[in-house]
Protein backbone atom coordinates (compact mmCIF):
# COMPACT_ATOMS: atom_id res chain seq x y z
CA UNK A 1 0.00 0.00 0.00
CA UNK A 2 1.04 3.78 -0.75
CA UNK A 3 1.27 5.56 1.64
CA UNK A 4 2.05 9.02 0.30
CA UNK A 5 -0.12 10.46 -2.22
CA UNK A 6 1.11 13.79 -3.54
CA UNK A 7 4.53 16.02 -3.27
CA UNK A 8 5.54 19.62 -2.32
CA UNK A 9 9.03 20.15 -1.91
CA UNK A 10 9.27 23.81 -0.28
CA UNK A 11 12.23 25.68 -0.31
CA UNK A 12 13.52 28.63 1.88
CA UNK A 13 14.18 31.80 -0.09
CA UNK A 14 15.63 35.39 0.77
CA UNK A 15 13.38 37.46 -1.39
CA UNK A 16 9.87 35.33 -2.55
CA UNK A 17 8.94 38.33 -5.77
CA UNK A 18 12.01 37.65 -6.79
CA UNK A 19 12.32 33.78 -6.59
CA UNK A 20 9.09 33.40 -7.61
CA UNK A 21 9.26 35.12 -10.74
CA UNK A 22 12.53 33.33 -11.69
CA UNK A 23 10.41 29.96 -10.93
CA UNK A 24 7.15 31.57 -13.12
CA UNK A 25 9.84 31.82 -16.08
CA UNK A 26 11.56 28.49 -15.57
CA UNK A 27 8.72 26.73 -14.65
CA UNK A 28 6.70 29.31 -17.62
CA UNK A 29 3.53 28.72 -15.56
CA UNK A 30 1.69 31.01 -13.09
CA UNK A 31 1.78 30.41 -9.07
CA UNK A 32 -1.41 28.44 -8.42
CA UNK A 33 -0.85 30.03 -4.52
CA UNK A 34 0.63 33.63 -4.32
CA UNK A 35 0.38 35.13 -0.91
CA UNK A 36 2.57 36.70 1.53
CA UNK A 37 5.07 33.73 3.07
CA UNK A 38 4.25 31.50 0.18
CA UNK A 39 4.51 31.03 -3.06
CA UNK A 40 3.44 27.51 -4.59
CA UNK A 41 3.65 25.88 -8.35
CA UNK A 42 1.76 22.87 -9.08
CA UNK A 43 4.05 20.66 -11.86
CA UNK A 44 1.34 17.94 -11.78
CA UNK A 45 -1.46 15.94 -10.90
CA UNK A 46 0.88 15.22 -7.47
CA UNK A 47 3.43 17.52 -7.15
CA UNK A 48 3.83 20.96 -5.94
CA UNK A 49 7.22 23.55 -5.34
CA UNK A 50 6.71 25.64 -2.67
CA UNK A 51 8.65 29.12 -1.72
CA UNK A 52 8.91 30.16 1.59
CA UNK A 53 10.75 32.86 3.01
CA UNK A 54 13.53 32.09 5.42
CA UNK A 55 12.25 34.83 7.68
CA UNK A 56 8.65 32.89 7.67
CA UNK A 57 10.23 29.14 8.32
CA UNK A 58 12.41 30.82 10.75
CA UNK A 59 9.46 31.46 13.15
CA UNK A 60 8.23 27.82 12.84
CA UNK A 61 11.53 26.71 13.40
CA UNK A 62 11.99 28.63 16.12
CA UNK A 63 15.70 28.83 17.97
CA UNK A 64 15.78 24.90 17.10
CA UNK A 65 17.82 25.17 13.86
CA UNK A 66 19.95 27.66 12.70
CA UNK A 67 18.80 30.91 10.79
CA UNK A 68 17.84 29.93 7.21
CA UNK A 69 19.68 33.15 6.08
CA UNK A 70 22.65 31.44 7.54
CA UNK A 71 22.72 29.11 4.50
CA UNK A 72 22.03 31.59 1.70
CA UNK A 73 24.01 30.98 -1.43
CA UNK A 74 25.04 27.61 -0.35
CA UNK A 75 23.21 24.74 -1.87
CA UNK A 76 21.08 23.42 0.29
CA UNK A 77 18.96 21.28 -2.05
CA UNK A 78 18.93 20.22 -5.83
CA UNK A 79 15.26 19.97 -7.64
CA UNK A 80 15.63 17.19 -10.29
CA UNK A 81 13.63 17.41 -13.12
CA UNK A 82 13.04 14.33 -16.11
CA UNK A 83 11.55 16.72 -19.26
CA UNK A 84 11.03 16.52 -23.05
CA UNK A 85 13.31 19.18 -24.83
CA UNK A 86 16.83 19.61 -22.93
CA UNK A 87 18.28 22.00 -25.27
CA UNK A 88 14.53 24.24 -24.64
CA UNK A 89 14.89 23.96 -20.96
CA UNK A 90 18.60 24.84 -20.40
CA UNK A 91 17.52 27.94 -22.71
CA UNK A 92 14.80 29.13 -21.00
CA UNK A 93 17.23 28.81 -17.76
CA UNK A 94 19.67 30.91 -19.57
CA UNK A 95 16.91 33.77 -20.22
CA UNK A 96 15.54 33.49 -16.97
CA UNK A 97 19.07 34.40 -15.43
CA UNK A 98 19.81 30.81 -13.63
CA UNK A 99 23.36 30.28 -12.85
CA UNK A 100 24.93 27.96 -14.74
CA UNK A 101 26.62 25.13 -13.16
CA UNK A 102 27.10 22.55 -15.82
CA UNK A 103 26.47 22.80 -19.45
CA UNK A 104 24.15 19.55 -20.82
CA UNK A 105 26.36 16.62 -20.68
CA UNK A 106 25.44 12.59 -20.76
CA UNK A 107 26.20 11.34 -17.42
CA UNK A 108 26.97 8.00 -16.74
CA UNK A 109 23.48 7.07 -15.23
CA UNK A 110 21.55 7.58 -18.16
CA UNK A 111 20.64 11.06 -18.20
CA UNK A 112 21.70 13.57 -20.44
CA UNK A 113 21.47 16.93 -17.44
CA UNK A 114 22.11 19.98 -17.36
CA UNK A 115 22.41 21.88 -13.62
CA UNK A 116 22.27 25.50 -12.08
CA UNK A 117 21.06 27.62 -9.25
CA UNK A 118 18.06 29.92 -8.75
CA UNK A 119 18.69 33.22 -6.94
CA UNK A 120 19.35 31.66 -3.49
CA UNK A 121 21.92 29.02 -4.59
CA UNK A 122 19.62 25.98 -4.60
CA UNK A 123 20.51 23.75 -7.73
CA UNK A 124 18.14 22.76 -10.39
CA UNK A 125 19.09 19.69 -12.53
CA UNK A 126 16.65 19.23 -15.57
CA UNK A 127 17.42 15.65 -17.38
CA UNK A 128 16.47 13.88 -19.93
CA UNK A 129 16.65 9.79 -20.99
CA UNK A 130 19.53 9.45 -23.54
CA UNK A 131 18.27 7.37 -26.32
Amino acid sequence: MKQILSSEFIVYVHNQEVSSRFYETIFRTKPSLEVPGMTEFTLSGNLKIGLMPNAGIAKILTDKTPHPEKGNGIPRCELYFHIEDIQFEFENAVKAGAKIISEIKDRDWGDRVCYFSDPDGHIIAFAEKIK
